[in-house]
């Protein structure tokens, strides 16, 4: 590879120095309570605000514990993104020894499991604690390009002393999520980490780019599975009269007979043999079929109008609906999306309409169509507990709506209008409440 000329490296860095004094201004006036000159980007300043809520110390950070050798090895073997080491390697480690960077993998926790590239980089990383087995979670070391990153659920970069820690703010990282296909669940953070003078403007979509190359990976993978399973049922489901469906652990439809081919199927958590009711398919017979479920469908209705749905928003990254009627209790983990749609209709029980709800979730009342079409999946698994015209819960369920302790971290990852606008009345109110 040939490297830049270097009065160009020289200037990269002078640059990178004259980023990294304005960019400490800014912090040093945001702990100070003083309004700066230059804002923070706001998903820097959002979680500024999150990490000191959680009590970080910016200039004596508390390090966590981190974990023994044997536990370290017991997550990195029983860990999805072990499977897509290769393409992270391939991708991202090619010019680590040029370019002054290492590759961090953590899981869903913040915790570190693989760590590689550049020798001093490593040996400079070392001494702020950054290495196998560490917790590098948001609120235990401030904002960062692993912990933040799992929060917000996006791509971050966090350059110079957008570092809440002060130790930090000789590094410059920059993280993207890496989903699981089947569900949408975090199954950790793929960064690169490096000295300032090693900061691109392109780092962050290379990065990214990458994290989505794996999660193509574990998606070919997962299709082989299905292919499996539906080799499988087959032959038991030729025999089989009425409706069945044949799906994989989290729901995935391999096989049908007798019914339309859902793409998938919102089981039950904890779904186990037996009469369970099923979201969006009735009440069914599941039976243990090779690496996944066999669901006889009996002609019954799935819920009953009186159904208790549960909507609890109060943990920071896995928001759930659960619902309790005749046919029995279901729990379903919601995306983001679908988070912010639920609490809209939980908090206007009388209703809302199209309009109103794009108008709540993007600013743009003329965004009917992406609302309609959120709508129809939620009722895929919510069902008749769902009205129309306008949207809302139907008037005899009984809705309870669970919230983080402090309303300022309601839904943290969302920028829809009026959940941003709750926010900021939380936090509006608590300033007053102080003053």
């Amino acid at each position: 590879m040939v490297k830049a000329p270097t009065h160009l490296r020289q200037l990269a860095a002078v640059d990178a120095a004259r980023a990294a004094r304005m960019l400490s201004e800014v912090r040093d006036a945001r702990l100070a309570g003083r309004r700066s000159r230059v804002p923070a980007r706001p998903v820097i300043e959002q979680s500024w605000g999150r990490v000191l809520r959680s009590g970080v110390d910016p200039d004596h950070p508390v390090r966590s514990g981190p974990l023994s050798g044997d536990e370290v090895r017991r997550r990195r073997e029983s860990s999805p993104l072990r499977e897509v080491l290769p393409v992270l390697r391939q991708g991202l480690l090619s010019v680590a020894d040029t370019a002054r960077h290492i590759m961090v993998v953590a899981d869903e926790e913040g915790r570190v499991l693989w760590r590689e590239g550049s020798a001093p980089v490593l040996r400079s990383a070392d001494l702020i604690g950054f290495e196998p087995g560490a917790d590098w979670r948001e609120d235990v070391v401030g904002t960062n390009g692993v912990g933040t990153v799992a929060v917000v659920r996006r791509p971050v970069q966090v350059f110079a002393s957008e570092h809440f820690v002060a130790t930090h703010a000789e590094w410059t990282c920059a993280g993207a999520p890496i989903t699981d296909p089947r569900d949408g669940r975090l199954l950790g953070v793929v960064d690169i980490s490096g000295p300032l003078e090693t900061m691109h403007p392109a780092t962050l979509a290379w990065v990214d780019s990458v994290a989505k190359l794996a999660e193509a990976r574990l998606r070919e993978r997962h299709s082989g599975e299905l292919d499996h399973l539906r080799a499988v049922a087959a032959p038991l489901l030729a025999r089989i009269g009425g409706r069945a469906v044949a799906v994989d652990r989290d729901g995935w439809t391999a096989a049908v007979t007798g019914m339309p081919h859902p793409g998938r199927v919102a089981l039950p958590e904890g779904c186990g043999p037996g009469r369970r009711a099923v979201p969006g398919v009735g009440v069914c017979e599941v039976e243990p079929l090779g690496s996944g479920w066999l669901l006889r469908i009996a002609d019954e209705p799935a819920l009953q109008e009186g159904a208790r749905v549960v909507l609890d928003l109060s943990r920071a990254r896995r928001w759930t609906v659960e619902v309790s009627g005749g046919a029995g209790t279901w729990c379903r983990e919601l995306s983001p999306r679908h988070a912010e749609l639920l609490y809209l209709l939980a908090t206007h029980r009388s209703g809302r309409s199209a309009a109103g709800l794009a108008g709540d979730m993007f600013g743009d009342p003329a965004r009917t169509v992406t609302v309609r079409a959120e709508v129809s999946r939620v009722r895929r698994y919510l069902g008749s507990l769902l009205e129309h015209r306008p949207y809302r819960f139907c008037e005899n369920a009984e809705v309870e709506l669970l919230l983080p302790a402090d309303p300022r971290d309601l839904l943290p990852v969302s920028t829809a209008p009026a959940v941003i606008g709750a926010r900021h009345f939380a936090a509006s109110s608590s300033a007053d409440t102080v003053t």
